[in-house]
């Protein structure tokens, strides 16, 4: 049977929600941002009206009212984001079990059976779209293909409340003449190693020489290759399926920069013990931990080691992560934003291979002492167990279990 794929993307999820409950705000160029007082003042949606003035998601409220000196601040309220989320999902569910979620405000439908009742993939994309509109008050833009990729890109070429077909037949024409950075996967880093090989659309890198692009990207070169050419034939999840958690990571951006080693140190124990306190009541250990850096100009620095040993300690957390912070920031600038995240997640309880050079009873030690701070904490707060570190700083010093970023499962999981 002919795969038909929807991506069904929310149009300016937060800020459609944020109107539709204010009424006053219509007509209002409007940015929902975090916590200015925490200085998580970043935009992380706006509306039309303030797209109008080149205020663009990622940035800081003082830079997108520079821009724009009539924006309306909107805190973002995601548990309200959630509901309309989740009253989607069971829209799109009436039609598949094959729903995906990428985010709260896309998901991938798999209606190729569907169409046998419900009809062609445009009749179901335009039905969505105007449920969508009638039942819940936000719009949403639909792309039609045979893959994934190129269903999302269909979902990005016209917005607000349209649907776009990207086809077998013609997604040379749609889609080749697109900058190759509207392509998934590929950030500011991948587009300029691409711009520096003259590949500037999607396709140009359709029609690179796919040894070529190995030899310059390694796997992604062939996976880029493959979205470009339409041979993406990635399965869109069952709603049924069991989305296992991959990793386990929290992010902060500062309530000032951080300028030294020391500040860095400090925000990272605040981020570990988050993490090994998840990690924890998941009942799950970490191999890798990665980290991630942010400047003030909001450009991502990413980097990654292994542990000894599989770990849920917050401690091991902590020192692996500034162990790579070290190794990987030479302090031509400082720090906006920082992350620490555990990845190749296992059981706790499953077995692993042992070290011949650990200490055992001071691992298990530190285990149990980090389990009964979590018992005190539950029943007491976060701040009635805090390590002496964080006391040096207050400023930084800041709770980010609220915050909790559980990563959702990557676009490559199996379905």
């Amino acid at each position: 049977m002919k795969r038909v794929i929807l991506h069904c993307d929310l149009n300016n999820f937060y800020a459609s929600v944020e109107c539709l409950y204010n009424p006053e705000l219509r007509g209002k160029p409007v940015a929902v941002c975090g916590s200015i007082e925490d200085r998580h003042g970043i935009v992380l949606a706006k509306n039309y009206v303030a797209k109008k003035y080149k205020v663009r998601t990622g940035e800081t409220v003082w830079e997108a009212k520079s821009k724009c000196p009539g924006l309306v601040v909107v805190k973002a309220n995601h548990s309200l984001y959630y509901k309309f989320s989740k009253y989607a999902r069971q829209i799109y569910e009436y039609y598949t079990d094959r729903v995906e979620s990428f985010g709260l405000d896309e998901c991938w439908l798999d209606v190729s059976e569907s169409t046998l009742l419900f009809g062609d993939g445009p009749k179901i994309a335009n039905e969505i779209r105007e449920r969508i509109k009638r039942e819940l008050g936000v719009t949403v833009s639909v792309g039609v293909s045979y893959n994934k990729i190129f269903a999302k890109l269909g979902s990005d070429m016209k917005k607000p409340d349209a649907v776009t077909v990207v086809a077998e037949d013609n997604f040379k024409e749609k889609i080749w003449g697109l900058p190759v950075e509207d392509l998934l996967y590929v950030g500011n880093s991948t587009r300029r190693k691409l711009n520096n090989l003259a590949i500037f659309t999607i396709g140009d890198l359709a029609n690179c020489h796919l040894d070529f692009l190995v030899r310059q990207l390694g796997k992604w070169g062939y996976t880029l290759w493959n979205f470009a050419n339409g041979y993406d034939k990635s399965p869109v999840a069952r709603n049924d399926c069991e989305m296992a958690v991959k990793s386990i990571g929290n992010s902060l951006t500062t309530p000032r920069d951080l300028t030294n080693n020391e500040d860095v140190r400090i925000l990272i124990y605040v981020l570990s013990e988050s993490v090994g306190e998840r990690l924890r009541s998941h009942n799950l250990k970490g191999g890798t931990v990665q980290i991630s850096l942010k400047n003030p100009k909001l450009e991502t620095l990413e980097r990654q080691a292994k542990l000894d040993m599989h770990t849920y300690i917050t401690s091991e957390i902590a020192a692996k992560a500034y162990e790579i912070f070290l190794k990987s920031w030479d302090w031509s600038q400082n720090i906006r934003a920082l992350g620490v995240r555990v990845t190749d997640l296992v059981e706790a309880d499953t077995c692993t291979q042992m070290s011949l050079f650990a200490d055992d009873a001071k691992k298990q030690k530190l285990e149990m002492i980090d389990e009964c701070v979590d018992r005190v904490r539950e029943r007491f707060g976060h701040y009635s167990v805090q390590r002496g570190i964080l006391l040096q700083d207050r400023e930084l010093n800041a709770d980010p279990a609220h915050e909790n970023i559980i990563f959702p499962v990557s676009y490559f999981r199996k379905g």
